[in-house]
């Protein structure tokens, strides 16, 4: 029994750790007042780029980084249309959604001789697990804790993100921008530039987040790997209410579904139910919860409306 709680705590680290990663970027978009639709196109491109990275260098830092710098490309492109075009900010997230998947299956077809996904990184080339060897193995908390440093980065970028957007000056300039622009304006704050960086920043984190699936979760790059991952990060943030802390507990929740469907799929544990229907789970689970917060939500006062400067 313990064993089994242990397995689904473990499990619920490490699947929430890329909603965690993107939920925070898109918190930090948003919060300027930039709606970020396409969270799942820079995650998609994040885990190609890290794969890639990952298996020609061996190293896994290294990969994190890249595929870091190639979500933000993405979010670039997202921030010329929404801030500088003032185009519509859905619609602008869509075709990053599209681009994102497209491109990735383009350059993968290149570097690996047609193939739409990336050959296996090798496990000592993976993401370590910095508490390897601490407990006894398959323990308790060794099952819990044993985790990629990635688990424990995205707790620290939590704590990170909370302290710029609430504690410092450049997080009160995030929130001003996205709540009154003309205000911020009126106060000398760059409404542009602001909201460049936000958008770029949750580029970057979006990227990780792909990237920590393809380094550790799995070892590779393919077409189906994030499949929704960024759409569900959307929900986190809204039922986080737009707080980094908020949109944690939100990507335990889902990352606990995520578990629960491996626990009960394990065939040792003699529940007999379809793998689909089990497949189904965190997505009626985001369903349900958007429609339970229908009403009860304030996002950032001025989220998705374009500034104009006068």
């Amino acid at each position: 029994m313990l064993t089994d709680i242990a397995l689904i705590l473990g499990t619920t680290l490490m699947y929430s750790t890329p909603l965690i990663f993107t939920a925070l970027g898109g918190v930090i978009s948003e919060k300027s007042g930039v709606v970020n639709i396409g969270l799942e196109g820079m995650m998609t491109i994040g885990a190609f780029v890290g794969a890639s990275v990952g298996y020609f260098t061996g190293n896994p830092w290294l990969a994190l980084i890249a595929a870091g710098a190639a979500g933000m490309m993405l979010a670039l492109l997202h921030a010329v249309a929404s801030i500088h075009l003032a185009a519509d900010q859905v619609i602008s997230g869509m075709a990053i959604n599209f681009l994102g998947p497209g491109l990735a299956i383009f350059l993968c077809r290149i570097f690996f001789d047609g193939a739409t996904m990336t050959l296996s990184i090798p496990l000592d080339q993976k993401i370590p697990r910095p508490l390897n060897g601490i407990f006894a193995q398959n323990s308790f908390f060794d099952l819990i804790f044993n985790q990629y440093a990635t688990v424990y980065l995205a707790f620290i970028f939590v704590i990170i993100t909370w302290f710029i957007l609430y504690k410092t000056r450049l997080g009160l300039r995030i929130q001003a921008v996205g709540e009154h622009p003309k205000a911020a304006d009126s106060l000398g704050i760059s409404v542009f530039k602001i909201r460049y960086l936000s958008v770029c920043a949750s580029g970057f984190l979006a990227g990780i987040g792909g990237a920590s699936m393809a380094l550790s979760i799995v070892s590779n790059f393919r077409p189906t790997l994030v499949s929704g991952q960024g759409f569900i990060a959307l929900a986190a943030i809204i039922f986080g209410k737009w707080k980094p802390q908020g949109a944690t507990l939100a990507c335990l929740l889902f990352g606990g579904a995520q578990a629960i469907v491996i626990f009960l799929g394990n065939p040792e544990i003699g529940v007999n139910i379809s793998s689909q229907l089990l497949a189904m789970i965190p997505y009626i689970l985001t369903i349900l919860i958007l429609m339970g917060l229908v009403g009860r939500t304030n996002s950032p006062a001025a989220v998705g409306i374009p500034f104009e400067k006068s």
